[in-house]
């Protein structure tokens, strides 16, 4: 009497071929899709981006920090500083980048501010001006362009006298302006 071995894997793959075929066709859908969602067969270019800063010889009187909590002494509380608060005596405020003026507006708390939208997801934001700013919604503007004059139109920071409070928005976030302008000697 003879005793007929069976291949494992070929009862297995007789039993399982379905759940197989689909895990595979699964498999290369899934690739495919992350692949064009992914972007990755197409080539994409970062603008080569140089930023300038936002007052002409300047101080900073209050940095950006996300992480630590900053003294606000108009409010009263400890809170993160998402901006970088500058103060000269020369009060002129510039474009950082090229770009659209996207908003000129007037609240109590932020003061006179104009927003500006720039290539590559950035949007610079000027508060606490003195005055309603030197341009208009849907502007165009140079990197350097004078848009306004520092003020202390901002109630929330009315401690700090005449300044500029500078916020940079990345994809709709704040970011660290720090990291983008040359603020080393200020």
């Amino acid at each position: 009497m003879e005793i007929s071995k069976k291949n494992k894997f070929v009862e297995f793959l007789k039993n399982y071929w379905i759940y197989l075929t689909v895990a595979v066709v699964i498999l290369v859908v899934a690739i495919t899709v992350g692949v064009l969602a992914g972007g990755q067969s197409v080539p994409t270019t970062t603008p080569n981006l140089e930023f300038s800063l936002p007052m002409n010889e300047a101080t900073i009187v209050k940095d950006y920090s996300s992480t630590e909590l900053q003294e606000n002494q108009t409010l009263n509380q400890w809170e993160a500083h998402l901006s970088v608060d500058f103060a000269s005596d020369n009060a002129d405020v510039f474009s950082v980048l090229d770009g659209t003026v996207s908003d000129v507006s007037y609240d109590i708390l932020n003061g006179y501010t104009v927003e500006i939208t720039h290539a590559g997801g950035f949007v610079s934001q000027y508060a606490s001006l003195a005055e309603e700013p030197e341009v208009a919604k849907g502007d165009q503007v140079l990197s350097g362009q004078k848009i306004g004059t520092a003020g202390n139109s901002a109630s929330f920071e009315s401690y700090l006298d005449n300044h500029l409070h500078f916020t940079l928005l990345l994809d709709d976030k704040a970011v660290d302006p720090n990291n983008y302008l040359d603020l080393q000697n200020k």
